[in-house]
């Protein structure tokens, strides 16, 4: 079966997970059957996703006619028979227990199509086994969606001991064609990816407190702050519920051994039932509002601790074949909003140190969770899971960023969509770099500059990482000039440079956009400069180069304001050269880059340069404007465009 094949999808389960992946599926333009064993069940999934719909509508991510159609092709049924007897592919979203699921497929073999691919929405259990209790092993693998499915970008697509390779080719096509990024897990392991990180981190949290080597404020504090990721570690348990990763454990521990025992208090708190926001309590008392992680309890030998379970987790998968140092962080990235992957972070820490940590612990307790796995020290012999080499074409290598160049446009994408394109110090690092390397490349002339993934060109700046860094003044203004610097090098660039935007364009990522010298939006982009809200100002220029391009009163409203704008009104404001409908947008910036590479470089360059002059003393932008006139009436470039004038053709200027 190929992709072009499938036309009908059927849910099993109208919960959470369930109504989410049909919502899904129906946005993709797919006909979805959604089922439960009840009619209550399957009628309150259909409102949540008739509910949802509107909310996307109503924040103009999608049409109200794209909601009604997707609801349309929608059809809530109990009786399991008409669920599936025409289906192509069958993702089962029922409760996370083996017996359950198993019951399930023994009783959906017998009524669907023997074509039909089967596929389990499972976040740790085995693909293998659940595959042997239908007659097509072969034609069973993982899927596993993460929640909210609407939102969260990732999907993992796991193979059984028995999957054939073309359905997991089918169901990776599927998912893309869902919008979703699929990594593959090439092997049937507990946890797959994304939990056999996290929950092992929990895991380990529980036993810093449990061993009273730290307090859940200050792990929290470290894992926030220090590490930089979305939420403390007891914080997250909370909010995904103590009994679910408990549950996950429990099962890592039954396949995997001693070394995944869970620690009696996570066990303490679901005997108490106290697991988490949904039950009101769990390590923090919802009652009182929740969580406040103090960002000064950061404790170094707790985030090396940390990082050090992370980083054995990470080299067991890849030792055991399940994915290799790549797939692993896009996977934690896009699956758990890490701000960079665990094999990347471990690496910047130095794997030698964290072999070190681990065999202190081990010596210290005798627990096997301590003891690191022979390719954590191979790749630390190695110098880390990424070994540094020199890129063949000299050119520098990104991680933060994805450049490429094609017919003299230079393609620059902010590549963090885990993140929604925010702007860290590492990105700004390499921005700068990227930028000089543009600007000396003469076959660039040209640059498009475009936020990765569908929901952000940029939500501005990185605040938690950049928080780990310090909150001193001194550290503000140093941040600050950063910025004002990195940004600076763009809108210098003698080149043309063209914003595409998509999504949001917040904070720093509208001041970034105010440095190109052509901004283009999508109809259902969204900015603001939310600073004051926050007690601060845009820092990195945008009370310069704002007031500049809508005059200083539209300026101070958007500032003081601190609201948010759609495209229409910014292109009133002459904020914006083009609001364009989404799906053109690509198409339309790479043209009118294209149009703008196709310019006279010499001429172009020194207007730019004209232009900022005379931006604080006209009159040296007058005296820059007549000397670059006087030059470039010596140009072979003049030559080319009075001679396509006269004989009335295009010209092909080439910089001379």
């Amino acid at each position: 079966m190929e992709l072009d094949d499938v036309d009908r999808i059927t849910v099993l389960g109208a919960g959470n997970m369930g109504h989410g992946i049909a919502e899904v599926a129906a946005l993709a333009g797919y006909d979805v059957v959604m089922r439960d064993i009840q009619e209550e069940f399957v009628q309150n999934g259909y409102e949540q996703i008739e509910w949802s719909l509107d909310k996307l509508a109503e924040k103009d991510r999608i049409s109200e006619a794209e909601a009604d159609d997707a609801l349309d092709r929608i059809t809530p049924v109990v009786d399991l028979e008409t669920a599936v007897e025409d289906a192509d592919v069958i993702i089962e979203a029922v409760p996370e227990k083996m017996e359950i699921k198993k019951d399930v497929y023994s009783e959906v073999g017998k009524y669907a199509p023997e074509e039909a691919i089967f596929a389990t929405n499972t976040s740790s259990l085995s693909i293998t086994e659940l595959s042997e209790e239908t007659d097509r092993p072969e034609q069973f693998c993982g899927m596993h969606f993460f929640n909210p499915p609407v939102r969260m970008q990732l999907v993992e697509v796991i193979s059984g001991a028995h999957t054939d390779e073309a359905v997991l080719d089918l169901i990776e096509d599927l998912a893309e064609s869902m919008g979703k990024t699929s990594v593959r897990v090439h092997k049937d392991s507990p946890g797959f990816i994304v939990n056999r990180v996290l929950v092992p981190l929990m895991n380990e949290a529980a036993w810093i407190v449990e061993a009273e080597d730290a307090t859940i404020e200050e792990v929290d504090s470290t894992t926030k702050y220090g590490i930089g990721l979305p939420m403390g570690a007891f914080e997250l348990a909370d909010q995904v519920g103590i009994d679910v990763g408990y549950h996950v454990l429990d099962y890592m521990h039954s396949e995997l051994g001693e070394a995944y025992r869970p620690c009696p208090l996570l066990i303490s708190k679901v005997e108490k039932d106290e697991i988490g926001k949904k039950s009101g309590k769990g390590f923090y008392d919802y009652e009182d509002g929740g969580p406040e992680i103090p960002g000064d309890a950061i404790r170094d030998d707790v985030r090396r601790r940390l990082l050090a379970i992370m980083a054995n987790e990470v080299a067991g998968l890849i030792e055991n074949d399940v994915a290799d140092a790549d797939a692993i962080d896009e996977a934690v990235m896009l699956g758990a909003g890490y701000p960079e992957g665990p094999a990347t972070m471990a690496d910047d820490e130095g794997l030698d140190t964290l072999v070190e940590t681990l065999e202190e612990l081990h010596e210290q307790t005798g627990e096997p969770r301590y003891e690191p796995t022979d390719y954590l020290r191979e790749a630390a012999d190695a110098g880390g899971f990424y070994v540094e080499t020199e890129p063949a074409n000299g050119e520098s290598e990104f991680e933060t960023l994805d450049v490429s160049v094609e017919d003299d446009v230079a393609h620059v994408q902010l590549d963090r969509p885990h993140r929604m394109n925010t702007i860290s110090e590492d990105l700004l690092d390499e921005f700068a770099v990227a930028i000089d390397e543009l600007a000396d490349d003469d076959e660039v002339r040209a640059v498009l500059l475009s936020g990765a993934g569908d929901r952000a060109f940029s939500a501005g700046a990185d605040v938690q990482s950049m928080a780990t860094g310090g909150s001193d003044p001194l550290s503000g203004v140093e941040l600050s000039k950063k910025g004002q610097s990195t940004f600076g090098k763009l809108e210098e660039l003698d080149k043309p440079v063209v914003a595409a935007i998509d999504g949001y364009c917040i904070g720093g990522g509208m001041e970034l956009a105010t440095c190109a010298d052509f901004r283009i939006a999508s109809t259902r982009s969204e900015f603001g400069q939310p600073e004051h809200n926050l007690g601060i100002l845009p820092g990195w220029g945008g009370t310069q180069r704002l007031t500049r391009i809508v005059g200083e009163g539209r300026a101070k409203e958007i500032i003081f304001t601190a609201d948010r704008y759609d495209p229409e009104t910014l292109e009133e404001y002459d904020f914006l050269n083009e609001v364009v409908a989404t799906e053109r947008l690509m198409d339309r910036a790479f043209e009118f880059a294209e149009d703008m590479a196709a310019g006279p470089p010499i001429a172009q360059k020194f207007t730019k340069r004209a232009i900022r002059a005379g931006r604080t003393d006209s009159e040296a932008g007058l005296e820059v404007e007549s000397q670059a006139f006087g030059h470039l009436m010596n140009t072979d470039d003049l030559m080319e465009g009075v001679t396509a004038f006269m004989s009335d053709e295009e010209p092909e200027f080439e910089g001379k």
